[in-house]
């Protein structure tokens, strides 16, 4: 496996009269988790369906373990696993029919493939509907078991395109649990998603993609320090005491102060984390101002999203995402 399991550069894709794809570059390293950050319609689907030899770029050239996805499509696909947005299962059969026929699709002998499917299903936690039609599983249980199925061939890359849109809470835990274990053993993760707390989570590195193109790449701080750093943020009990407020904290503050007297809160960029809530906290009690509330605040991705793009990271922007299969 080459240093960087994944390189893209130039990727454009159109269909009709929507430019899907206006050059994506990307550069994934082995071993890693990847994130490509965007709302509905940026193009993430888009491209991973060309890394995955499932859609042919207009434009660009892209390889995956060292193998290009225009030319050697065969390899390509013996390298990879994929987890699409919607479970890739067949409903009439049960969950270890489902993992015994992907084994079976990658020509492994019928006990070998049996015994993967029982380990996936024991390691996602659907041991007990194992000989259950998939058609009465619920959406969690559905998504888990297409994730198996993209592992049963132990893949060096996994595509994981929004894995945990859908899920509970407690399943996307699990979820994000078992792409920590996968990239632990030395996979290669590319995951799409709009959870930006995920990417927070998962990833290494973080592609922002908006509108077709890679508007930002780094790892989550890198991203977040774009956006400036710390801030303390103060509610006082009063609209008239914010600009007394304003005042106080212009001692430990890191640029400018702004002040919304509507609103009666104070937002003063630091450098300190948290000595500087607790200088704040004395200035203010130095100043007899009244507060309702105080808080550090660090920038998050959310932050670096709306700074980037001017919207929100959910906010659907279609851009011709859904491929005919």
């Amino acid at each position: 496996m080459p240093d960087s399991a994944i390189v893209a550069n130039g990727l454009t894709k159109r269909f009709g009269d929507v430019e899907a794809l206006c050059g994506v570059d990307l550069e994934v390293p082995t071993a890693s988790v990847f994130a490509l950050l965007g709302p509905n319609g940026a193009g993430k689907t888009t491209t991973v369906r060309i890394l995955a030899t499932l859609l042919r770029a207009d434009g660009g050239t892209a390889t995956v373990g060292g193998y290009d996805v225009a030319r050697q499509q065969k390899q390509v696909r013996a390298h990879i696993g994929l987890s699409g947005q919607y479970a890739a299962v067949n409903e009439a059969l049960t969950g270890e029919e489902n993992l015994e026929m992907v084994g079976r699709l990658y020509r492994m002998r019928r006990p070998a493939a049996r015994k993967r499917a029982l380990e996936l299903l024991e390691r996602f936690e659907l041991t007990d509907a194992a000989r259950r039609p998939v058609k009465t599983y619920s959406g969690g249980m559905r998504r888990r078991l297409d994730l198996a199925a993209a592992l049963v061939a132990r893949p060096p890359v996994v595509f994981l395109d929004e894995p945990t849109t859908g899920l509970d809470p407690r399943s996307r835990l699990g979820m994000w649990d078992t792409i920590e274990r996968l990239v632990g053993r030395g996979a290669t993760v590319l995951l799409t998603t709009q959870y930006l707390e995920e990417a927070d989570r998962l990833a290494a590195n973080v592609a922002v993609i908006d509108r077709g193109g890679v508007i930002a790449e780094g790892s989550p701080t890198e991203l977040k320090s774009r956006v400036g750093g710390e801030r303390v943020e103060v509610t006082t009990s009063t609209r008239e005491g914010a600009p007394d407020a304003a005042q106080a904290l212009q001692a430990i503050a890191d640029g400018e102060v702004q002040v919304d007297p509507e609103a009666a809160t104070v937002t003063v960029p630091v450098r300190g984390g948290s000595r500087s809530l607790m200088d704040a906290v004395r200035l203010l009690d130095a100043s007899s101002v009244d507060v309702a509330d105080i808080s550090l605040r660090r920038p998050t991705l959310d932050d670096v999203f709306l700074s980037l793009t001017g919207h929100a990271a959910e906010e659907s922007e279609e851009q011709g995402e859904e491929v005919p299969a």
